[in-house]
């Protein structure tokens, strides 16, 4: 599991910043955003790198054209944000709210989800590439016609979640709760389960247990 982890923060060295002070077309480098809320806010065109989101909370917000790169986000609340043509890289969510966010359509390469709620989180059609899920939950989360490339679920909680030709060969999903997932035999194949599991996906097969 080779995930690579934001690089180069020194929270000594960054400076303070308010969301008040981001600006369209602008770059942003070693700062540290913390304890504000602005809801319904619109943001685009930005590229942020070296940074530090911290209890920071932008419910209903819309983010277009951002590139986050090396970013930390801790207790931070995003929920139903729309991410619009969005690039992460090298970030970590760390006991986040993502709840009913829009991540459609956006690359993310080399993140980390750990203990965050991404319940009705919508992936589909994005483009992701060496992803952990750790002790998240994406309860009737989405994923159709993702790619996927080294994605890595660990005590995830996946009910109800949806993949439609999103392939999830390869990988292990023997300690994540799978009750209700949508999913077809193609996109199934070759993921690895534990015999418990098996009973959730007796659907695909037209069984039924008495």
């Amino acid at each position: 599991m080779s995930i690579l982890k934001p690089q180069n923060i020194h929270i000594e060295k960054l400076k303070i910043m308010n969301l008040d002070d981001l600006k369209d077309n602008d770059k942003v480098n070693y700062c540290n955003f913390e304890k504000e809320e602005d809801n319904d806010s619109k943001f685009y065109d930005i590229e942020i790198e070296n940074c530090i989101f911290t209890n920071i909370i932008i419910q209903k917000g819309m983010l277009e054209k951002i590139a986050f790169k090396d970013v930390i986000f801790e207790q931070c609340n995003f929920s139903n944000t729309e991410f619009i043509d969005t690039t992460f890289i090298r970030c970590e969510f760390k006991n986040c709210k993502i709840s009913g966010c829009n991540f459609a359509d956006n690359r993310l390469f080399n993140v980390t989800f750990i203990e965050t709620n991404a319940s009705y989180m919508n992936l589909s059609m994005s483009n992701i590439e060496n992803i952990i899920f750790e002790n998240t939950v994406l309860k009737n989360s989405c994923f159709q016609e993702t790619k996927t490339k080294n994605i890595f679920f660990e005590n995830t909680d996946l009910t109800q979640s949806k993949f439609f030709k999103t392939s999830l060969k390869g990988i292990d999903l023997s300690s994540c709760k799978i009750e209700g997932i949508a999913i077809s035999i193609e996109d199934i194949k070759g993921a690895i389960i534990d015999q418990f599991q098996a009973v959730d996906l007796l659907y695909l097969i037209g069984v039924k247990l008495k």
